[in-house]
């Protein structure tokens, strides 16, 4: 009987202890700071977490215990003396698009070096750089990319060889440490695998150069967006190669994410040197917070790019449906818009997402379907632009970016992203030419 009741104690507590760690999260600005919020929070009941990183040290991630309402909480909570601002911490979640057929690029693995790195012939000369005249526009005006392009993702192989040379110290956002890398989130029994050499599906937007077994591991939930990071990086990296790359992991490899994570990236972003700012992602409805992060850190001279979704909606989505952010469509090899990409208002330019071959963990290669795949165009353009002068700024980018060509699809922005004359219009304004 002791015994038993022992247990049924034991059973008891755990549950306690479970439901005690159900917590709700919000994003709470206080003009106070750190202090008054502590104050709020003895009165309201709930847990001050960390800054997420604003200069003025006013914005919070604070959490209640799962069975309190919010909508309620909240208005409680913006009586509160100091309070301005407040919402829910929202989870998001990386969304590809449907893969198609193998790429030829991808099984193009004729070695070539690419600014000092081997790398395979259909990375570089893939149709989709082509398309968006890479090659050309490096040689004609002599740009390989300029600066700091920091990427919010699910952070980045940072022993891939190809991206060794231009990475610069990043941050995980998840875990609370350094370096960005994405590599932790896979454990050894599936990194044994990843060993492979063939074109397999590993997800539902990727196919990626691993054996089966890899594919088995991967093609799941927990692992749905592993290699994301590190396939926008390579896409930088293929239109600028000398910029810098900056890993900031605010996704983990299941693709999930918080609102929280991407402004404390944003602001890490601006204190860290970052010129450029690269989003893969999109959702809605908007934050005020992340908001007033990207605002900052484009009065700080960062340029943002954002991927427009997946969807196939003539629909706005943040943060690409910002005023202060380029948002990026997505167009076929046959410069039409993706059957799966969204479209409308907060379009800016479109650029390549079918079937895009870029770097994947474990030194590999994959292709890629999505608007996640056509924004990195964007952002590695940008860097050369700041190759061709470090004043670029938002404005000023989204100005040459916009001589793009056109496409007969509607609602794609400015039309088919064109390096040459993006390029060639900032060298002019800057007479550089």
């Amino acid at each position: 009987m002791k015994r038993y009741c022992w247990i049924l104690f034991l059973l008891l507590l755990t549950a306690a202890v479970q439901a005690a760690s159900a917590q709700q999260r919000l994003i709470v600005r206080d003009e106070r700071g750190a202090s008054g919020l502590q104050l709020t929070c003895s009165v309201l009941n709930c847990n001050v977490g960390i800054n997420l990183g604003d200069p003025t040290g006013q914005v919070f991630l604070i959490t209640v215990d799962d069975s309190v309402n919010l909508n309620s909480f909240l208005t409680l909570l913006l009586n509160e003396v100091g309070v301005v601002d407040a919402e829910v911490d929202q989870q998001l979640l990386l969304v590809g698009a449907t893969a198609g057929p193998v790429p030829e690029s991808l099984i193009d693995s004729t070695p070539l070096v690419y600014y000092g790195t081997p790398v395979w012939n259909g990375y570089v000369n893939q149709p989709a750089a082509e398309i968006v005249q890479v090659a050309q526009t490096q040689s004609t005006f002599q740009v390989a990319g300029a600066g700091t392009v920091a990427m919010i993702d699910t952070g980045v192989d940072t022993q891939h060889p190809v991206l060794v040379p231009v990475l610069v110290p990043g941050y995980n956002f998840i875990n609370n440490t350094p370096s960005g890398s994405e590599m932790g989130d896979v454990n050894e029994s599936s990194a044994a695998v990843l060993d492979g050499a063939e074109p397999t599906v590993v997800n539902s937007s990727t196919i990626a150069v691993v054996n089966e077994s890899s594919a088995a591991v991967l093609d799941g939930g927990s692992y749905s967006a592993f290699g994301h990071g590190t396939m926008t990086a390579g896409i930088v990296h293929l239109v600028a190669p000398q910029a810098n790359i900056m890993p900031l992991k605010a996704f983990a490899a299941d693709g999930t994410g918080y609102v929280s994570n991407i402004i404390r990236a944003t602001y890490y972003a601006v204190q860290n040197g970052g010129n450029v700012l690269s989003m893969s992602f999109s959702f809605s409805p908007s934050s005020n917070e992340m908001a007033t992060a990207i605002n900052y850190a484009n009065s700080q001279g960062l340029i943002c790019v954002a991927s427009d979704g997946n969807d196939a909606e003539d629909v706005v989505v943040y943060p690409a449906g910002l005023t202060n952010v380029m948002g990026v469509a997505s167009t076929s090899d046959y410069d039409t818009r993706s059957s799966f990409s969204n479209y409308g208002s907060d379009v800016w330019v479109s650029a390549p997402g079918e079937g895009i071959v870029s770097t994947y963990p474990y030194g590999t290669y994959a292709a890629g379907w999505g608007t996640s795949f056509s924004a990195p165009f964007v952002s590695g353009t940008a860097a050369l632009l700041v190759n061709i002068s470090a004043g670029v700024n938002q404005q000023t980018a989204a100005v040459a970016i916009s001589n793009a060509q056109p496409i007969s699809s509607a609602g794609m922005g400015n039309g088919l992203l064109d390096t040459y004359t993006a390029v060639q219009s900032w060298a002019e304004t800057t007479g550089q030419q």
